[in-house]
């Protein structure tokens, strides 16, 4: 979902207000009830004294009602289901009002800070607090959140369906605790840990949305699907990545999917949810004898809802059954889901014996994704069959045909798009975006076998293609290749060393790489980075999103800053810090000179990344091109006075050594290496890809040009 965080910003305002304004109009609405009087004879909403709504062998007496909660659980809820499988969770997470407003106290910078204290410095910091994976919130948060919806369903039948009062209180009661828990723990806690919705996002939106973009196969994207962002002063989007869950479905939905997907707790949530849901909508039955209560929309609307619950809460055969119904509700809610989750894992067991007799079975993850895969199907198609039926009733007769329609559509498309993904296609894709990278830094003749398309362009089967065809890709480049590769992932937290040889099985049997050629590499790196295989030091993708936020961040508010200390020389002292001339103690020394707004805002980068002194050193000693192309622009002092398109060419005429109108990888190494004599082979390549448009090697003017309007 390509669209600005600066735009979104707008419109969660204004999905915001909207929602406010219709909370205070269930405390206080003078006008919609205008339109439901039985006299207002123009109004499709209007009460009909000859319709009877019979609810236990007694016809309902309606009077003028307010519009508010109707329009919350027959438009808005519905609405947001769809977005969520249709959209996917990008965008429904982006927009969600909940979500955003959880995020008050971090704006504000009002969320609880923990004291840390270096041991061997003694140093103190202040970071902020996130729910530990150990901790039991971390462990049973989706038993937690599945319990909040169930208490949810029962009372909406209950207490807040058609009382204005209790629903407002309601809505008003979960905005404090989103607030509260965004005070209390750092990144999207509430979306993640506590929020009652996040089951069902995760059922509609995981693997993926019917037209959602994907994560894994983009190539390094700086900010991926719903992934937490902010804005710099320059108005562009920065990470704001504080690694507060892994798996985390804000910055990868399918990957969290596949990691979690043969956790007991999924199967409750699955087969748990589709029973819930059928009891839901069945009760209205139970309760009222009939389904008009339910598609009349009485129930949105119904005077003294309170006064019902000492009522007798099943009506079968015409006759009452004397079960209160705050009994009855939450009983059948329970009965149903309880039913639900049994006959799924029944259902699945069966399949799976099935499977094992074949000659070729299908795995327990791919089993499970199908069971899973029908479940949502069938409830998305269902909850449709219900959900907003007191509204569509009212439109013309076609318009009611096909909206159910476009729900079977929409739902069947999504059903043939996930049916196919499978766990093994999901990395084959992840690692073909790392392959088409290791590619473009080798010295291979690639041009002549893509037909005029770029190497990006390509997709992962074509990827793997080119790969076995190329004739100068040879065994002693293909290991070179692996071993980026490899690389890459134990740095990223893809793949940690036990799990490397299956996570990179794919790979490895693409490039023809055996296991003893992987466990030499892996003997390799730990020679060269012992830092990389340190169990003590586990990686997570996460955490790898965390620092690479931070560093962008501290970076680009140093250059900044020394944009109004130009005689300090910010840029040239942080280099030496950078390449090892200083030590790491002298980047608070260089960090005194600013003024105290700048101290702060550095400060609280820290704080909002929850970095530690020994991850900042790591952190520091690290950038990425688009970094390393801003640090040589602005290391370039003496050509500030000139105007822009002047100043630009002079800086260009300076790489370009030969005087050959371009910029070969060579010369732009040398330049660098002046700059920072630590930077490494592979970042300077990474630099020429960025500027390198037209994949030649070298790097004209125009695309110099370019490459530097993109830093502004």
């Amino acid at each position: 979902m390509q669209i600005s965080e600066r735009q979104m910003h707008r419109f969660r305002w204004l999905l915001t207000i909207g929602w406010l304004l219709l909370i205070l109009s269930l405390f206080y609405d003078p006008f919609s009830p205008g339109l439901t009087t039985p006299d207002n004879t123009i109004s499709p909403l209007r009460i009909d004294p000859a319709i009877c709504v019979n609810v236990q062998g007694t016809c309902i007496e309606e009077s003028p009602y307010a519009l508010g909660a109707p329009i919350f659980w027959g438009i808005i809820v519905p609405t947001s289901i769809f977005i969520l499988l249709v959209f996917g969770h990008e965008l429904w997470r982006r927009i969600c009002p909940l979500s955003f407003l959880s995020q008050i106290p971090r704006a504000l910078g009002w969320q609880r800070k923990q004291r840390r204290v270096h041991p061997q410095t003694g140093k103190v910091r202040y970071q902020g607090v996130k729910v530990t994976q150990n901790s039991w919130l971390g462990r049973n948060h989706l038993h937690l959140q599945f319990g909040l919806f169930y208490l949810g369903l029962c009372s909406r039948i209950l207490f807040v369906n058609s009382d204005r009062t209790a629903l407002a209180i309601f809505l008003l009661t979960t905005i404090i605790g989103a607030i509260v828990v965004g005070y209390l723990y750092e990144g999207k806690s509430w979306c993640q840990y506590f929020c009652p919705m996040a089951p069902v996002q995760k059922i509609y939106a995981e693997p993926r949305g019917l037209l959602t973009r994907t994560a894994h196969e983009e190539d390094r994207q700086k900010i991926t699907q719903s992934m937490c962002r902010t804005l710099n002063k320059k108005g562009e989007e920065q990470s704001a990545c504080v690694a507060c869950q892994s798996p985390c479905i804000d910055i990868d939905a399918e990957r969290s999917y596949w990691e979690t997907i043969m956790q007991p707790q999924q199967q409750w949530l699955y087969y748990g949810y589709v029973g819930l849901v059928l009891g839901y909508f069945i009760y209205y039955y139970l309760y009222a004898g009939n389904w008009d209560y339910y598609f009349s929309g009485v129930w949105a609307h119904q005077e003294n809802q309170l006064a019902t619950l000492m009522s007798p809460g099943f009506y079968l055969g015409n006759q009452p059954i004397p079960l209160p119904k705050l009994v009855a509700v939450p009983l059948t809610l329970a009965a149903f889901a309880f039913a639900g989750s049994s006959i799924g894992i029944s259902i699945e067991k069966r399949y799976n014996a099935v499977q094992r007799r074949q000659q070729q079975p299908l795995s327990q993850e791919l089993i499970r994704h199908r069971m899973f895969t029908l479940c949502t199907f069938f409830v998305f198609n269902l909850f449709f069959v219900f959900a907003g039926r007191n509204f569509i009733r009212l439109l013309p007769a076609p318009i009611q045909y096909l909206f159910p329609l476009l729900i079977a559509i929409c739902s069947t498309l999504w059903l043939y798009r996930t049916w196919q993904r499978n766990p093994h296609r999901y990395r084959q894709e992840s690692l073909a975006s790392r392959l088409r990278r290791q590619l473009s830094k080798l010295n291979l003749d690639i041009s002549r076998f893509l037909e005029g398309r770029s190497l990006d362009s390509l997709n992962a089967d074509e990827v793997y293609v080119l790969a076995k065809v190329l004739p100068n890709f040879t065994k002693e480049k293909r290991l070179q290749a692996y071993k980026g590769i490899l690389t890459e992932a134990l740095n990223e937290g893809y793949a940690n060393v036990s799990s490397s040889l299956n996570s990179l099985q794919p790979m490895r049997r693409e490039l023809d790489i055996s296991e003893a050629e992987h466990q030499e590499i892996l003997t390799e790196l730990g020679v060269e980075d012992p830092n990389l295989l340190d169990p003590q030091n586990p990686r997570s993708r996460e955490d790898w999103w965390r620092q690479e936020s931070y560093r962008e961040a501290i970076l680009t508010l140093i250059l900044e800053f020394s944009q109004h200390h130009p005689e300090q020389h910010l840029v040239t002292e942080l280099a030496e810090v950078i390449n090892g001339k200083k030590p790491m103690t002298d980047l608070e020394t260089l960090l005194k000179q600013l003024s105290k707004r700048e101290s702060k805002s550095i400060e609280q980068a820290r704080q909002d990344y929850g970095v530690t002194t020994t991850e900042e050193a790591e952190i520091i000693k690290q950038t990425d091109p688009h970094q390393l192309w801003r640090m040589m622009s602005h290391s370039f002092d003496s050509f500030k006075h000139l105007d822009e398109d002047d100043r630009l060419m002079a800086y260009f005429r300076l790489l370009d050594k030969d005087e050959s109108g371009y910029i070969s990888g060579e010369e732009l190494e040398v330049c660098l290496r002046e700059i920072n004599s630590q930077v490494t082979h592979a970042e300077i390549e990474a630099m020429l890809k960025l500027a390198d448009t037209n994949r030649d090697r070298q790097i004209s003017y125009e695309e110099f040009r370019e490459v530097l309007h993109l830093l502004d």
